[in-house]
């Protein structure tokens, strides 16, 4: 298959969002039980397969240290519930010995995970923790960097400052860290979604079909719509989400009038017609929380397509010093600000402009020497200093020069980049930036972008490893093979 019949399959399977399951969302599913016999036991049976060898769960790929643990602490929690065979108590012996290596080197390990931690993990862990003690899987945590946690998950639940957890604030997405003595934090009038779900999550409505409403009928007619070969993803649906990266990496191309231009045309009109003039848009259709984020990049992809949408949108995220992405976020999204600055310069705003300037003082401040810059929901540099090259390229040059020799001399002998090891996404990201520095007039080595496309042309096809972050690591296929496709686009 040539490169644009590939572009053009891929334009053709967008949807609701193509995603990994994920161990730590199918542990919630797996504990459901007698509310839901078969939903239950047929993700008892995919978290059995999963366990790794040295007994542990989480991203097979590699050890990123929150993942292992909040993947390892559920799904031992859910066997231990409802383990049904002599084999599945077997894998609890075996995950209890994991978890006490995990338990043991935490205070080091989760200050060692170089780009922080999964999405809610300091409000869900003591949840879990507790529940873990309580049934003996791991010994009392008092005075542990686990038992810490505690103090943490208080001072964030502070910031609600009396509001009532509703499917308005992105929090709702891990309501299960309320627990069972913390059902009043939540609004249960005003926090289920149409769909059925709480927050898009798996994890979220499982805890909500068997805690808060047990059995509840919505709850679960979700749970069963989202399931696959007996697991579930991180969220779904992420139809905005997939439409919205996948445009946008085939927009860098320059070869869109090549590509089946109705399937475009259908996608755009998705993108538009959820499109908010006052709040933008969220990950996902008729979810009730809009972001920076997704905003900045449906903005971007509209403005090169041809769309007119309202840069109020845009501006209703900026803060004092930077754009956010959620309310009550504590730490800024470097690539939520990149994806900002972005839809600003499609917008036509200079680059003196003040919220432009906002936002490369960030930028800035965030970098590491100005030659890479990391971000929370992605555990590669790669990615975020990808999008800040292909963004500042021909409009703040300086901010892409070193990132653009970063990138050159981190690059493997076998023409491949990876930050923890060799990966086509990460290669992808790469080639992407490269190329279009290269396009708006700087240089880039031919060498580096031969050897980088000749490995991605034999190594582009799946399973990708889980990178990006949520409650635990987790890969948008779709997401990720189009920047693969865009990348080979470019090169080849």
């Amino acid at each position: 298959m040539n490169i644009i019949d590939a572009a053009n399959e891929l334009l053709g399977e967008i949807g609701p969002g193509k995603m990994s399951n994920t161990v730590y969302d199918t542990a919630w599913v797996a504990m459901l039980g007698e509310i839901d016999w078969e939903l239950s036991n047929s993700a008892l049976e995919w978290l059995s397969l999963k366990q790794l060898p040295d007994g542990s769960w989480g991203n097979n790929s590699l050890s990123y240290y929150h993942d292992r643990l909040i993947c390892t602490l559920t799904a031992m929690l859910a066997l231990s519930k409802r383990g049904r065979r002599a084999y599945d108590q077997h894998q609890v012996e075996r995950g209890r010995d994991a978890i006490e290596k995990i338990i043991s080197g935490a205070t080091s390990n989760l200050a060692a995970d170089p780009y922080g931690v999964t999405v809610g993990f300091e409000l869900i862990v003591p949840t879990l923790t507790a529940e873990a003690e309580a049934v003996g899987l791991i010994p009392s945590q008092q005075g542990r960097i686990l038992g810490r946690l505690q103090n943490q998950r208080v001072r964030k639940l502070s910031l609600l400052n009396g509001k009532k957890i509703s499917r308005f604030l992105t929090v709702a997405h891990s309501s299960e860290m309320v627990g069972s003595d913390g059902l009043n934090l939540l609004d249960l009038e005003n926090l289920q979604e149409a769909n059925g779900s709480i927050g898009y999550s798996p994890s979220a409505t499982a805890f909500f079909a068997l805690k808060v409403k047990p059995g509840d009928p919505a709850a679960l007619g979700y749970l069963n719509s989202i399931k696959h070969d007996g697991g579930v993803p991180n969220v779904a649906p992420i139809d905005v989400f997939e439409c919205a990266w996948t445009l946008w990496n085939l927009s860098l191309t320059g070869q869109v009038n090549e590509l089946d231009l109705a399937l475009v045309q259908k996608h755009l009109k998705f993108l538009f017609d959820n499109w908010n003039d006052r709040t933008g848009v969220g990950f996902a259709a008729n979810y009730s929380a809009h972001d920076g984020d997704d905003t900045g990049l449906v903005f971007d992809v509209l403005k090169r397509f041809g769309y007119h949408p309202s840069l109020s949108a845009m501006l209703a995220y900026e803060e004092s010093d930077s754009f956010r992405c959620f309310a009550l976020e504590a730490n800024p999204s470097v690539s939520a600000n990149i994806h900002a600055l972005g839809a600003l310069r499609q917008a036509g705003l200079s680059v003196d402009h003040g919220a432009v300037q906002k936002i490369l003082r960030f930028l800035e401040s965030r970098g590491h020497s100005n030659t890479f810059w990391a971000d929370k929901w992605h555990i590669s540099p790669y990615y975020a200093t990808s999008h800040l090259i292909i963004t500042c390229a021909g409009f703040a040059d300086e901010f892409a020069v070193k990132a653009v020799n970063w990138m050159c001399e981190t690059q493997k002998p076998n023409g491949s980049w990876g930050y923890y090891m060799p990966t086509a996404e990460e290669t992808a990201y790469c080639l992407q930036a490269l190329a279009i520095w290269e396009k708006s007039g700087g240089k880039v080595p031919k060498p580096v972008i031969e050897r980088g496309a000749k490995w991605l042309v034999d190594n582009m096809d799946t399973p990708y490893p889980a990178l990006w972050i949520g409650k635990c690591l987790y890969s948008p296929d779709l997401v990720i093979r189009s920047s693969i496709i865009s990348a080979l686009m470019l090169t080849t």
